[in-house]
């Protein structure tokens, strides 16, 4: 695949917020991706299909949504979808990361994370989204594209990962908050 952004990381953003809850308060609730629908700009819950829920390999199958707008011109899912994902970190009060498979179940360099630190008044919350090489997804995407638009894919993308998580932190402190 050609495209604009050779380097590596595609994509990489991460954002911050502090809470009122115990980073084991967290950790019990990022860890709780049935409930991800309550706090995700995507995700609106979903099941886990293998393994012991929240653990290094199980696997979560996430049920989605994408509404009409988002980076409307690009050929984006749009509506709903699933996706499934392997737990690959799981550090109780402190970290716990899941990386998007492939159709056929393999790991792809799409990692998202939640990463937790006390506090003096709660905990320090960090969600971070990390795309080494292009996805699956973003191949199929981005085929037919010039460069130019390659390019501004990339950019409006990464704008939308940045709301995103932006976001989902802004939900998940009005949960937490209340824990």
């Amino acid at each position: 695949m050609t495209d604009t952004r050779s380097a590596q990381p595609l994509f990489e953003v991460s954002a911050q917020v502090p809470v009122a809850s115990s980073p084991e308060q967290v950790y019990g609730v990022v860890t709780d991706l049935a409930r991800s629908g309550e706090w995700s700009t995507e995700c609106r819950g979903g099941s886990w299909v293998s393994g012991d829920a929240g653990a290094v390999g199980s696997v979560f199958r996430g049920e989605n949504y994408r509404t009409p707008e988002v980076v409307a011109w690009a050929p984006v899912v749009r509506g709903e979808w699933t996706t499934d994902s392997e737990v690959v970190a799981a550090e109780p009060a402190r970290r716990f990361a899941w990386a998007i498979r492939t159709k056929d179940g393999k790991k792809q360099q799409s990692v998202w994370s939640f990463e937790i630190e006390p506090t003096p008044d709660g905990s320090l919350l960090t969600h971070h989204f990390r795309m080494g090489a292009p996805t699956e997804g973003i191949q199929g995407i981005t085929a037919e594209m010039s460069a130019e638009e390659k390019q501004r894919f990339f950019d409006e993308w990464a704008a939308k990962l940045e709301r995103d998580i932006t976001e989902t932190l802004g939900r998940l402190k009005e949960i937490l908050d209340k824990t």
